[in-house]
C-alpha cells in the first residue's frame, strides 16, 4: 500500500460495490471485501493499489480474524455495500428470512464497524452505509427488507451521534440496475429493463462526493431516484 488514503469496501465483487471501487481507485488504495474471492481478485488486478479481502461477513470469528490480520493503524473510508434483498409479504415471510436479512444488512455492518473503529478514529474517517429507498418508505411486500434498512439507517444515526470525529453518510438509492434488482423484478413478475433504473456508477459517484467533501462538510444523507 502507498501513502494514499485507504478505503475498505464490502460487497465489492459486483454492482454498487464494484462501481464504488472503480470510482475511488484513482485517489484511494482499496481493500475489496466480499465472499467471491475470484471476482474480487479479478477486480483488484484491474485497479491500482487494490487488494482482495475475501471474508464471510456474517461469521463473527472469521471477520475478527480477517480484521486482526490487516493490522490497520488507520482507515480513511469504510463503505458498507454488501447486502441482501428478499421480498415477501408479512404473511408469507418465515422467521429465518427476517433473521437472515437483519444478520447481513445490520448485524454484520455493526460488527465490522465496531472492529474497525480504532483505525477509523485515527483517520477521522468516513463511514458510508449503502441503504435503500426502502430505508425511508416501507411498501407492501417489502416488510423484512425495509425493516432491516430502517434499522441500518438508525445504526448510522447512532454512530454519527456517538463518534463525532467520524463522518457517517447514509446513501438511499432508488431502483438500481444490479443483479439484486433483477431478482426483485422477477419476484414482482415484471419485465426487466435496466435502462429505467439508476446505474451503479451513479450511486458510486454520490459516494465519492460524500467521502471527498471538504473537511468542514459532513454529508449525512443522500437520496437518489431514477429520473
Amino acid at each position: 500500500m502507498t501513502s494514499r488514503p485507504l478505503a475498505l469496501i464490502t460487497g465489492a465483487s459486483r454492482g454498487i460495490g464494484a462501481a464504488t471501487a472503480r470510482a475511488l481507485a484513482p485517489t484511494h488504495d482499496l481493500l475489496l471485501g466480499g465472499r467471491d474471492s475470484v471476482a474480487l481478485e479479478s477486480l483488484a488486478g484491474s485497479l491500482p493499489g487494490a487488494s482482495a479481502w475475501p471474508v464471510e461477513l456474517t461469521d463473527d470469528g472469521s471477520v475478527t480474524a480477517a480484521v486482526t490480520a490487516l493490522s490497520l493503524e488507520r482507515l480513511d473510508v469504510l463503505v458498507h455495500s454488501a447486502g441482501v434483498g428478499i421480498l415477501g409479504t408479512v404473511a408469507e415471510t418465515e422467521p429465518e428470512t427476517w433473521r437472515h436479512q437483519f444478520d447481513v444488512n445490520v448485524v454484520a455492518v455493526a460488527g465490522l464497524t465496531r472492529l474497525l473503529l480504532p483505525a477509523l478514529r485515527t483517520a477521522r474517517g468516513d463511514v458510508v452505509l449503502v441503504n435503500s429507498g426502502a430505508g425511508i418508505t416501507a411498501n407492501p411486500g417489502w416488510g423484512s427488507y425495509a425493516a432491516s434498512k430502517f434499522a441500518l439507517r438508525a445504526f448510522g444515526d447512532a454512530l454519527r451521534a456517538e463518534e463525532r470525529d467520524l463522518r457517517v453518510t447514509s446513501i438511499h438509492p432508488g431502483r438500481t440496475d444490479t443483479e439484486m434488482q433483477q431478482g426483485v423484478v422477477a419476484h414482482e413478475g415484471g419485465e426487466y429493463d435496466g435502462s429505467r433504473y439508476l446505474r451503479p456508477e451513479s450511486v458510486a459517484a454520490a459516494i465519492l462526493a460524500a467521502v471527498t467533501a471538504t473537511d468542514e462538510a459532513h454529508v449525512r444523507e443522500i437520496v437518489l431516484k431514477p429520473r
